[in-house]
């Protein structure tokens, strides 16, 4: 929009993104939560029983799911907290990182070598974990949460623990870990693959035309390799994320009275199932282990080819 303020193109551009990826998204973090045990299960008296939550072993029959069970207004759960994050982040860029080199009309980090790089990285997951946290228990939440009761709704997602001690969200066991992993994989392993053989692509003067198409097809094998070790470690980052974190001297009494005030969104049937809390994950590694060992190693690999698409993605950002 020539002559518009930066701002307001600011706000133009984040509306048009919410309106397409944040069902999209909210597909993608149910698919990856979604608890589909291979096995029996113990019930209350030790008693084994088969599992009884939905099935969904796509990606589209999810989105499928989501639609007929809880509408449009389902598609669209995470939208407020999305919204407001991705907001704050952008402006964070505008005011204090973003230069007056052309990016294609992205923002993304600054060209400021490996280092650089992963410590902006550090800073911009250290700033967005939290909303991270709340986005992907709003999406995953069976309630209907209010748009603009901030207070109420964080009486849902969060536990008392975690309203008294926000900074225990840092400390949910693993998720900072997984979170460190991609970042050090994308930065320390794929940044220095792409700068040694396609350095063209980091050059904003540089003409596509410049690039080797041998080498650019050598990157996108390693960004190919890259992801059997980064879908994993979304999967294992999302279902670490809706672990909520309780007292650990079995203080942290929940007001069940708070969740009875919302509706369900599908009040008939789940959309998904999750874990019970009373078994939580422990760390990333017995995560790992515990997704083979009841769901089996494809759970693992739930929307690959979405971890692909960004990273070929990203090669031309």
């Amino acid at each position: 929009m020539p002559g518009a303020p930066p701002f307001f193109v600011l706000l133009s551009a984040l509306a048009v993104s919410l309106g397409i990826f944040v069902p999209l998204t909210g597909v993608l973090v149910r698919f990856r939560a979604n608890y589909n045990p291979k096995g029996l299960q113990l019930d209350s008296e030790g008693g084994a029983t088969p599992h009884t939550g939905p099935v969904i072993k796509s990606y589209f029959a999810m989105f499928s799911r989501v639609r007929r069970l809880e509408g449009w207004s389902g598609l669209y759960k995470g939208l407020m907290p999305t919204a407001i994050s991705t907001l704050f982040v952008s402006i964070i860029i505008l005011l204090f990182v973003d230069t007056n080199q052309p990016r294609h009309g992205r923002y993304r980090a600054p060209e400021v070598g490996i280092i650089g790089t992963l410590l902006y990285s550090v800073g911009m997951l250290v700033i967005s974990l939290p909303t991270a946290i709340i986005t992907y228990r709003a999406i995953t939440t069976p309630h209907k949460l209010p748009y603009f009761n901030l207070s109420a709704a964080l009486q849902v997602l969060l536990t008392p623990t975690e309203r008294k001690r926000p900074w225990i969200l840092y400390m949910t066991p693993g998720l900072l870990a997984a979170e460190l992993l991609h970042i050090c994989l994308v930065v320390l392993f794929l940044g220095p693959i792409r700068r040694l053989l396609v350095p063209e692509l980091s050059d904003p003067t540089s003409s596509p035309k410049s690039v080797s198409a041998f080498k650019l097809f050598v990157y996108m094998i390693f960004v190919c390799l890259t992801v059997v070790a980064l879908a994993p470690l979304e999967v294992i980052a999302t279902r670490l994320a809706i672990q909520r974190n309780h007292s650990s001297t079995g203080q942290d009494v929940e007001d069940n009275s708070i969740e009875e005030q919302f509706e369900y969104s599908s009040p008939d049937e789940d959309v998904i199932g999750l874990r019970h809390e009373g078994d939580p994950y422990i760390g990333l590694t017995d995560c790992a282990k515990r997704i083979i060992d009841e769901e089996g190693l494809t759970t693992l690999y739930r929307a690959w080819w979405i971890t692909l698409l960004g990273g070929l993605g990203s090669t031309f950002a």
